[in-house]
């Protein structure tokens, strides 16, 4: 049910959101006020995707917002090919619903061309046919799957003066291509393997535009929100084109700073002074990433400890709703234990509480080990 208008939600004016509102508004669309009983794909489809550089974060990710979630309901999911892990928004990966993988892949095909041909790879291939190049890579995947470093030798073969990494991460950047289970599961870290995506999900991809919908989309799971932060989520260019279309089934607010946000119609806000739980977030969750301005979320002067120099973002926990502290998880042979460390001293209630999630975290994923749980001094 649609949280409900309230003035206390909006902070100091009445269409003027300030960051608690606008952190409860996120909160409650991530399902990070209260866990849904929702399924995992159903979850999936309602953030538009998780963050999925690494195996794990995103099977963390659900259990922070899910009531029943078990790993190997994602793990099912991936198998039986109802979600998907490839490239996406902003060129980077995400585990995605077949579905919206379908209907969103053609659109975002601008944004991946234009994002590769900055990359090293794209400046190495430039000068090719790219047509030729794509279509060769195509062919040799659809053979069978192949990881990018069997896939190079292949190309070269055709082109024997190119640089075949080169050749082969372009087409791995560019092409619809899907990362052939187990890469993308629960602890798996060997070399992905890739399969064009109409062949492996057994579909062509839509044609149609689908930016108009993968804004809606995206203001439903983030907003409200502004045009800064649609782009900075999706990396879509036009976006104020996009949201001129979109002004009727939109609402407009200002943030602090004056800047325009803008949230579907029929979209509520809770209450900016509802209390929330201690949380643990996994490393880059997608609260952290959507947004181009995210003091709705973390202290700018927190950044450089939660967002790392080689472009890990940290597993963080959340404290009012802010990111206070970050975490982490180990796990031997014999015994698991997971490290919080705040950025200041917490209370009793919010120790407590977290050591709580820790446990029920360590419960889901490190059965059957002994588990251990500690705090270490932070940022001050």
């Amino acid at each position: 049910m649609p949280a409900r208008k309230s003035a206390a939600a909006r902070g100091s004016g009445s269409d003027t959101l300030d960051p608690r509102a606008l952190n409860r508004a996120l909160l409650h669309r991530q399902a990070l006020l209260q866990p849904s009983s929702e399924s995992a794909l159903a979850m999936v489809e309602r953030l538009g995707g998780l963050q999925g550089q690494a195996p794990n974060p995103p099977y963390l990710g659900l259990w922070t917002r899910l009531r029943a979630f078990r790993p190997e309901d994602l793990t099912e999911l991936m198998q039986t090919r109802q979600v998907v892990r490839a490239t996406m928004m902003r060129g980077t990966l995400h585990l995605v619903s077949a579905r919206d993988y379908l209907a969103w892949r053609a659109t975002l095909q601008p944004v991946l061309r234009r994002l590769s041909l900055q990359s090293d790879q794209g400046r190495a291939v430039h000068d090719m046919d790219l047509d030729a190049l794509n279509a060769a890579g195509r062919a040799l995947l659809a053979r069978k799957p192949l990881s990018a470093t069997a896939l190079g030798p292949l190309l070269r073969e055709r082109w024997p003066d190119r640089d075949a990494a080169a050749m082969a991460r372009w087409v791995r950047s560019v092409e619809p291509l899907i990362h052939v289970p187990p890469a993308g599961v629960w602890d798996s870290h060997q070399a992905a393997t890739f399969a064009p995506a109409a062949d492996w999900l057994g579909q062509p991809l839509s044609t149609d535009d689908a930016a108009d919908a993968m804004v809606l989309r995206y203001l439903a799971a983030f907003g409200p929100a502004s045009i800064m932060d649609i782009a900075a989520w999706s990396g879509l260019q036009g976006v104020r084109a996009i949201v001129a279309r979109l002004r009727p089934r939109l609402r407009a607010y200002r943030d602090v700073h004056g800047n325009e946000l803008f949230d579907p119609i029929d979209l509520g806000l809770p209450d900016a002074g509802q209390a929330v739980p201690p949380r643990l977030l996994a490393d880059f969750d997608n609260v952290l990433l959507a947004h181009a301005e995210r003091s709705r979320i973390f202290e700018e002067r927190h950044k450089p400890t939660i967002f790392t120099r080689n472009g890990i973002v940290r597993a963080t926990i959340l404290i009012d709703g802010f990111v206070r502290g970050t975490w982490s998880m180990e796990r031997g042979k014999d015994a698991a234990a997971i490290t919080i460390v705040p950025f200041a001293r917490l209370s009793k209630a919010d120790r407590a509480a977290l050591g709580d999630e820790a446990a029920r975290c360590l419960a889901s994923f490190a059965p059957g080990l002994a588990h251990d749980l500690r705090f270490e001094a932070g940022d001050r």
